[in-house]
């Protein structure tokens, strides 16, 4: 399980031998953590790194009203807030959605490792540019596009990101996700999310059956939405920008 970070980070920079050993050492201790658990509340104080290497969690902001907004999700390989011992405290919370495996990562071990290792440091920092993209992507799906582009938008994404490191298996995936989840997430209503699964499945391009969500057309989901991989920056790995189309004009992803 901790070869999910490892595979990561490959996806961006070459990795020596030394560089894998000295990211196992980050990982010597893998706590269980129930879904809907937070890791970290808003107004607390940061004292480790937090990264998921299994399970999925997410990003997100509580209104004064008590509405949420889903602002990022977590997969396995995933640091939350890779420099955010920097803060004084949060401004966020960070939360589980499913059960997770989690590692808390110390500072000091962070700045051991990228004092040391320069490759790991190169791919650490692809890392939190990559997050950084992903959220501009975000924030052009809830105030650019349709709504109903939307929720295939991000099954397109979570596809790459999920097959990139190994969590995928014929276009399946685990997706624990619930409809007020998709609808905190893209700023629509549980009754559009509904409708637009609803939708999604009548034309033949997904499945969604006890919790694994299936991509039936590939590139058919693709078109649905216009969507375009290169905010990802997938580098060293099939889903690499040359490699990309190939793959979505098969439909094939396993």
């Amino acid at each position: 399980m901790q070869d999910v970070l490892i595979r990561k980070l490959e996806g961006f920079e070459s990795l020596s031998d030394q560089d894998r050993e000295a990211l196992q050492s980050l990982m010597p201790k893998v706590r269980k953590v129930p879904a809907r658990t937070d890791l970290i509340r808003e107004g607390d104080a940061p004292e480790y790194v937090h990264l998921v290497l299994d399970g999925y969690a997410c990003r997100y902001k509580m209104l004064p009203d008590g509405q949420r907004q889903i602002m990022a999700y977590l997969v396995p390989g995933d640091f939350c807030d890779l420099n955010v011992f920097i803060l004084d405290q949060m401004d966020h919370n960070i939360g589980t959605i499913s059960a997770c495996q989690v590692v808390d990562i110390p500072r000091h071990a962070i700045d051991d490792i990228t004092a040391r290792y320069p490759h790991v440091t190169r791919a650490l920092w692809w890392c939190a540019l990559v997050d950084e993209a992903v959220l501009r992507e975000w924030l052009v799906n809830i105030g650019g596009r349709p709504a109903d582009h939307r929720i295939a938008h991000l099954f397109c994404e979570l596809l790459l990101r999920l097959e990139a490191v190994g969590r995928v298996s014929g276009n399946s995936f685990d997706f624990p996700f619930t409809q007020p989840d998709i609808a905190d997430t893209m700023g629509l209503s549980n009754v559009h999310v509904n409708r637009t699964i609803r939708e999604l499945r009548a034309l033949g391009l997904i499945t969604l059956r006890q919790r694994t969500l299936t991509i039936l057309d590939v590139e058919r989901l693709k078109a649905y939405c216009n969507y375009n991989p290169n905010y990802l920056h997938l580098r060293n790995t099939r889903w690499g920008a040359r490699r990309i189309i190939p793959w979505l004009s098969s439909g094939h992803g396993g």
